[in-house]
């Protein structure tokens, strides 16, 4: 009876193509900062979205669900899925979507059941990545340091027309920082250890394993 009641409800909502039909407008924003992890059907990660957009896909039946378990990885349609959690409710109040009948587990991982390609992702410019292309080493003397010991400097000063970009931006010690001041590099009789570049784009999943907000059951599908 409930099975049959189950499926009369994914029906329904498929045909109104609408996660929001569902979930309660509450239910989702409760859980507007929750991420999903998305694979092609290659088992590459591809995507990170919200927990509104995972439900579109599944609905859809453009998706499936992964969820890791004792007994390996197992994939759902929505219909499955939604049998799953009314069978096995979510432990955490953390871990479930509240509809008016019963709790929906929100799953971690996706795979999309036609899209095959692997995108690539931009390098952000940012602090930490001017830091991680350097390898944490001073462009100026060569030397290693932690992230505290050291600074970005502007190769072109400001005061002098440069611009924060990967070709003007480079990883300085504080006492070569200091040294250098805003001055060229030559006018304070130093020299780049090579030129800066912007980075090339990497996969996605090499990007997304760096995200300090990786969800742990990601790890298994992320491979730099």
């Amino acid at each position: 009876m409930q099975g049959a009641a189950l499926q009369s409800q994914a029906t329904a909502a498929e045909k109104a193509a609408a996660v929001d039909g569902l979930f309660p407008k509450s239910a989702l924003d409760n859980h507007a900062s929750r991420r999903i992890l998305v694979l092609n059907r290659n088992w590459q990660a591809v995507n990170i979205v919200g927990i509104r957009h995972a439900f579109a896909l599944l609905f859809r039946e453009d998706a499936q669900v992964i969820d890791a378990s004792e007994n390996g990885q197992n994939t759902y349609d929505i219909e499955e899925w939604l049998t799953y959690s009314l069978e096995n409710p979510p432990a955490k109040a953390c871990d479930a979507l509240l509809t008016t009948r019963f709790p929906v587990r929100i799953p971690d991982v996706l795979i999309l059941n036609d899209y095959d390609r692997l995108p690539m992702k931009e390098a952000r410019l940012s602090r930490e990545s001017i830091f991680e292309r350097d390898e944490y080493t001073c462009q100026y003397c060569g030397g290693k340091h932690s992230a505290d010991e050291l600074n970005i400097d502007h190769v072109i000063p400001r005061e002098r027309g440069g611009r924060n970009t990967w070709e003007n931006l480079v990883t300085s010690c504080i006492r070569c920082n200091e040294r250098k001041a805003n001055r060229l590099p030559h006018e304070a009789g130093m020299r780049l250890q090579r030129r800066p570049r912007k980075p090339p784009a990497r996969p996605f999943a090499a990007s997304a394993i760096s995200e300090h907000w990786a969800n742990p059951e990601w790890r298994m599908f992320l491979h730099a």
